[in-house]
């Protein structure tokens, strides 16, 4: 097993979020369930971003680790498969529904994740086993299970601190929050996200990858590429609706009144509703505006 840097800066950062004292348990009824990928690698699912586990004989890595109330039950579904406490842990970025869990496994093993992650998460006043002790600037490898994993940063899409991890013999592809597959996408423009990069972004990993890899998105369900350019088509579009009809003249208001159109009706079923996703757009652009200034 090794590990081969191309660039190590540190940085960081997420969003933990705890339940009121005395209120329900917003987790008491979630399931843990896990589907055979390819290769080595496995899909984690329950509540919050999607989960990839590989399993061989360097031990248990894992892509993501959800809320901390779920990180035991996650550790025991990784147990019915046959693995162990992971000896990896990598952040594709830093919100808590992907993160939630550092401070569990952070104990036993080591977090990896863009430097950007690391000096959001600073800011977060957690516990020093939540924070990646390895970051990176632009790309990084780790060799484990008898394979490369690359660790690729999307710039300024979802978030500024982004990373698609790529399981190169696996030939799988977690994409983080850089795709929800099926649904209006969150772009994290407070946290340095911007439409344009996640566009850019989702172009850039369909050009990267073999045509037939397996697609491990940030939420929704396992897919392939010719259903992420599904997804970036539709984003396209939607943005471009918005920003003509915002160029035209129409207010946001009016926009979201008249909204997008039935065959988009789906999409804005899920975190994004269709009017969230319309003023993630106008915000988008009213910032692209000022910055031209």
């Amino acid at each position: 097993m090794t590990i081969r840097f191309v660039s190590t800066l540190a940085t960081g950062a997420m969003l933990y979020g705890a339940a009121a004292f005395g209120a329900p348990d917003p987790f008491a009824d979630v399931e843990i369930n896990t589907t055979p990928v390819a290769g080595a690698v496995h899909m984690l699912t329950g509540a919050g971003g999607n989960v990839a586990i590989s399993l061989g004989g360097d031990g248990t890595l894992i892509v993501d680790d959800q809320f901390l109330p779920l990180a035991p039950r996650i550790q025991a579904a990784i147990d019915g498969l046959g693995g162990g406490r992971p000896a990896f842990i990598l952040n594709t970025h830093y919100h808590g529904d992907h993160v939630g869990g550092n401070a569990f496994f952070g104990e036993t093993g080591t977090i990896v994740a863009h430097e950007n992650v690391r000096t959001r998460l600073l800011g977060g006043e957690l516990p020093e086993a939540a924070l990646p002790v390895i970051t990176y600037a632009n790309e990084m490898a780790v060799h484990f299970n008898g394979e490369e994993i690359a660790l690729l940063h999307l710039p300024r899409g979802h978030t500024d601190g982004d990373s698609a991890v790529w399981f190169k013999q696996s030939n799988v592809l977690h994409t983080g929050d850089q795709l929800f597959n099926g649904r209006f996408p969150y772009v994290d423009i407070d946290g340095g996200g911007t439409v344009g990069g996640y566009m850019a972004n989702l172009e850039a990993m369909v050009a990267a990858v073999p045509a037939d890899i397996r697609v491990i998105p940030g939420h929704g369900a396992l897919c392939d590429v010719a259903t992420v350019r599904h997804n970036l088509a539709t984003i396209g579009a939607t943005r471009q609706f918005v920003v003509d009809a915002l160029d035209g003249g129409a207010s946001l208001e009016e926009i979201i009144e008249s909204g997008l159109g039935e065959e988009y009706a789906e999409w804005g079923s899920g975190f994004i509703s269709e009017e969230r996703w319309i003023r993630i757009v106008d915000a988008d652009r009213t910032m692209r505006q000022s910055a031209e200034r």
